[in-house]
Order: C-alpha cells, then structure tokens, then sequence
C-alpha cells in the first residue's frame, strides 16, 4: 500500500509492520480511512488530548486497558484453548 505523497513515508512503499510518522497541532485532524478520525484537542506540557470519531462498531481502547482486557481474556480460557508460549493467538508463529 502506497502512502499519499503529504506522509512522512512520501511516495514510498510503507514498510510491513512499519508505523508512519505524522506532526500535528492542536485542532489539527488525522484520518484513518474513510470511517475514523482523530483529532488533536490539545497539548499541554508532555500530554496530548486527542478525540476520537469512528463507527460504534469501532472499538477503541487506551494501550492499559486493552492489554488488560486481554489478559483477562486469557486467563479464562481454558488451558488447552490457550496457545502454546510465544505463539500470537491467531495461530500464525
């Protein structure tokens, strides 16, 4: 997937699994598809407050919360619906 010339990746190829750079001011607007966009509210000091618009199918989650949510996903499952150490969930080494 080739990223718009105005990314900091230009017209090159994004790398896989690579994460692309933008720079933002407040009131300034980042779009993620057609569905979601997210905005900077406001920078004070080192917090950044952004806001979120996407579908209500869209989950979204702060980092924290997400991992808990998955590890306690994790934890009940049963044993043997678990992956093996070091295995992603989907099955894929």
């Amino acid at each position: 997937m080739a990223w718009p010339a105005e990314s900091t990746w230009g017209d090159k190829e994004r790398p896989r699994g690579g994460m692309l750079i933008l720079t933002r001011k407040s009131g300034e607007i980042i779009r993620i598809g057609d569905a979601v966009t997210v905005r900077v509210l406001e920078i004070r000091g080192n917090q950044v407050r952004l806001g979120v618009e996407a579908p209500g199918d869209v989950r979204i989650y702060r980092e924290e919360v997400y991992r808990a949510i998955q590890k306690e996903q994790d934890e009940s499952a049963p044993s043997d619906a678990r992956p093996p150490a070091g295995v992603p969930k989907t099955g894929k080494p």
